[in-house]
Order: structure tokens, then C-alpha cells, then sequence
């Protein structure tokens, strides 16, 4: 299939309609102060890539006073790539939800899974502990344990190679789990990782877990976080928006999967990519361009620049 054009966002053209709403969100909402924003399926586009003008847009809006806050599944080594690329002073939410810290590393929140609950979640999901890496809050070799190097259970093509100065090759987990982890991780088939889910969210360990998906349909692939009770995007958002005294309703968040949910009901403006899940994009919410039209772009020039 050809890849689409990358539109540029523009105010120009839009339909009376769309302005009356744009006019009635504007109105009944605060001005927005920070914008929280995923990272992979929103930010950057379906090749990993970071649009121009979406890092423009992003620039123009922290010159209007704007927080910027990147919330991502991603670990922060693997996250702050994506960071460098911005000229911009951001914050970022990352393991979704686990940790904050700022662009130079420096930790303003953990929310870590107990060793003794990441045990017990290891052996209640046995049945899946050939999809299962453990990851930790600390930099270089055991970063990311594994019990495996196979490709074929590799999160996304070439993880293990990109990765390798992070990953522990290790006999068992639980030998190696002096520390609280941040989160154990599963990758696989979609239905492999819903029957996971549902396992999990019915088992003992339900009240002491929070389980994250993120699906990618069209590649038949899911990343599956197991973290500590109550730990999710809303959670670490709704945190940082009282240290910072902004209110929800000042808040704007752009997202395009299921993990990306707790944060967007939370956010006083939220907006899906039309790349999303069709649930999402049916939930009520504006939807944007695409992440190969640079979505990311034309939201912030609706509804922040605009403004």
C-alpha cells in the first residue's frame, strides 16, 4: 500500500461544523497548560519516525507556555531518544506510569511492583513465561532480564539486539530479583496476551496488580505490563498535574491505544488518533489526523495555537 501524504495541519478549510465545536470545546473548557502526549502510534509515525511538524508544533506550544509531558509504555533509556529530538524542556512519564523523571534522568516518582507480587505473578502465569521479561529502574546489564534470547519471543523485531547492553541473559527470575522491578512485561499475539490479561485480572493477585495493553492489531502483536496496584498514566499524570498546581481540566492528552485510556477520561481535553482502536475512536472523543499525518501537529494547532 502506498504510504500517505503527510498533511500539514492547517486552520484553513475546516467545515462550519467542525469550527462551531471547536468554538464550543473552547469555550466551555480552561485555558490548557500541559499537554501529555504518547509516544508511539501518536508521536512518532508507523516507521518510528518524529514529523517535523510535529516537533514544530510541540516547540510552538512550549513557547506559548505550554508543559509538555511524553507518556509512553517505554522505558526511559528506550524513551529518551524520542526526548533529545524535541529543543524543548519536557517531562517524561514512562513504564506507563511507573516512573516520572525529567529529560536528564533525575526521578520524581516510582511506583514499583513488589518482588514478592512479581513472583507470584511469574508463577501464577507460567503458562506464558516464555513471553516474559522483567525490567528494572536502573541503567546497563539487568536493566531487562530475560530467561530466553529467541527471536520468535523478542517484543518487537530486533529488541534483543538494539537492547543488548541492557539485557541479562539469567537461568530463572526469581534468582536475580533482589529488587523491587518496575514491571513485568509480556510480548505476543494478541489473543495469546487477552487470554493473559483475562487470566490475571480473575486470579488472587487481581487486587494487587494493574495489567497495561497495548495492541497492534494489523501486526497481530501486544505488549502486555504487569505493574503494581494503581500504577497507570492517569495515575502518574493526576501526581504531576498537583506538584505542578494545574487541574485536570487544564490538561490535554493525545493517545491512541488502550493504555493511553485512564489518561485520556482523565484529561479535561482529550483527543484520539485516527489511527486508534475503532472502540476509541467511537468513545466520543475529537479524533485527529493520523500518526503518518502528523495528528499530533494538527491537534495542537486546533486546539492550542488556535486558541
Amino acid at each position: 500500500m502506498a504510504r500517505r501524504t503527510q498533511r500539514q495541519p492547517s486552520l484553513a478549510g475546516r467545515s462550519r461544523a467542525d469550527k462551531l465545536a471547536h468554538a464550543r470545546i473552547a469555550w466551555m473548557l480552561p485555558p490548557i497548560r500541559l499537554l501529555a502526549l504518547d509516544i508511539d502510534g501518536t508521536l512518532l509515525d508507523t516507521r518510528f519516525q518524529l514529523p517535523a511538524a510535529n516537533r514544530d508544533a510541540l516547540v510552538a506550544a512550549h513557547a506559548r507556555g505550554i508543559e509538555i509531558v511524553l507518556v509512553t509504555g517505554r522505558r526511559f533509556s528506550f524513551a529518551r531518544p524520542i526526548a533529545a529530538q524535541l529543543p524543548i524542556d519536557l517531562t517524561l512519564v514512562v513504564n506507563n506510569g511507573a516512573l516520572i523523571k525529567s529529560k536528564e534522568g533525575n526521578t520524581f516518582y516510582r511506583r514499583l511492583l513488589p518482588v514478592s507480587v512479581a513472583v507470584q505473578v511469574l508463577a501464577g502465569a507460567a503458562a506464558w513465561r516464555h513471553r516474559a521479561l522483567v525490567l528494572f529502574d536502573r541503567t546497563g546489564a539487568g536493566e531487562v532480564l530475560v530467561e530466553n534470547l529467541d527471536s520468535a519471543h523478542e517484543p518487537v523485531a530486533g529488541y534483543f539486539e538494539r537492547n543488548r547492553d541492557a539485557i541479562l541473559l539469567v537461568d530463572t527470575f526469581e534468582d536475580h530479583l533482589t529488587e523491587d522491578p518496575i514491571q513485568v512485561l509480556y510480548a505476543g499475539p494478541l489473543e495469546e496476551m487477552r487470554a493473559l490479561a483475562r487470566h490475571l485480572e480473575g486470579s488472587d493477585l487481581a487486587d494487587q496488580i494493574s495489567v497495561a495493553l497495548a495492541e497492534y492489531p494489523r501486526r497481530n502483536f501486544t505488549l502486555l505490563d504487569v505493574l503494581t496496584a494503581g500504577c497507570t498514566k492517569a495515575a502518574a499524570l493526576a501526581w504531576w498535574g498537583r506538584r505542578r498546581r494545574i487541574r485536570r481540566e487544564e490538561i490535554m492528552a493525545i493517545g491512541d491505544n488502550w493504555n493511553d485510556r485512564e489518561m485520556l477520561e482523565f484529561c479535561g481535553l482529550a483527543v484520539v488518533m485516527a489511527n486508534s482502536d475503532e472502540e476509541l475512536r467511537h468513545a466520543g472523543w475529537p479524533v485527529t489526523l493520523s500518526n503518518d499525518e502528523a495528528g499530533v501537529a494538527a491537534a495542537i494547532a486546533k486546539y492550542i495555537l488556535a486558541t
